[in-house]
């Protein structure tokens, strides 16, 4: 079998969205005598997720041709409607609902310094002379429930078991579209997901008046990432936020 149907073949068993004919040829004779077969895919898949859908130019990587959204997608009236073919998106978007925007702008100002879980408070107990076990007991008690309070806090904020997240989806051809978890995807989160990354919706994956409804089952997230997208949201996202609370930013 020629090398470039074996490259294909394993690019599209994993989910990926198909190649262009004209970057599979470019990646196979770029080198003589060319690398093995999983060499190869390791590289077109980062070259894959790392590439803008939209790019319909000659030089494109990912072949112009792949599936979009239907026409009416987006449209409000429509009450609902199912996805008849699988299809690749890139996620341009995200929000945290389950998050107030002033713990929104917390969790984004968090991830720049590197940390994922805020809140989680250490109570030292000291015995006194006498032994007083009532007093030991309330204070291991406090810190049992600042202990669970800052675990339900990092659930919510770090796209735990509690978030809902919304995103805002792309297709090849440019339309966007909204996108909102119908079931929690544990791979969905802010500092989970990336501006950029790429998702395979499903045939079969529901959209009610508009909005797709993501679900494990017809959902898969592909990983990936747009650094300049990446870093201009961030940039922007934080920005935002802190703008729009204002007065209200607590002191």
């Amino acid at each position: 079998m020629d090398l470039i149907p074996q490259l294909r073949k394993a690019i599209l068993t994993q989910s990926l969205p198909s190649p262009s004919q004209s970057f599979l040829t470019t990646l196979t004779t770029a080198r003589t005598p060319p690398p093995p077969i999983p060499s190869l895919l390791a590289t077109a898949k980062a070259r894959l997720l790392a590439s803008d859908l939209t790019n319909s130019t000659s030089s494109a990587i990912i072949d112009p041709s792949i599936p979009v959204f239907p026409p009416n997608i987006d449209s409000a009236t429509v009450k609902e409607v199912k996805l008849t073919q699988n299809i690749h998106v890139q996620v341009l978007d995200i929000e945290n609902l389950s998050l107030s925007r002033w713990e929104q702008v917390e969790e984004l100002e968090a991830i720049e310094r590197g940390e994922r879980t805020r809140g989680r408070q250490v109570i030292r107990v000291v015995a006194s002379e006498d032994g007083d076990t009532e007093a030991e007991n309330n204070a291991a008690g406090q810190t049992q429930a600042s202990r669970t309070g800052a675990a339900a806090t990092g659930a919510a904020s770090s796209g735990g078991a509690n978030a809902v997240h919304r995103l805002v989806l792309q297709d090849r051809q440019g339309k966007r579209v909204f996108a909102v978890e119908l079931k929690r995807i544990n791979g969905i989160g802010i500092g989970k997901t990336h501006i950029g990354e790429k998702m395979l919706l499903k045939t079969g994956t529901v959209v009610a008046r508009g909005t797709v409804l993501l679900a494990p089952e017809t959902c898969s997230l592909l990983g990936g990432k747009i650094d300049a997208w990446h870093d201009t949201w961030m940039e922007g996202r934080l920005a935002r936020l802190k703008e729009s609370v204002g007065a209200d930013r607590p002191r």
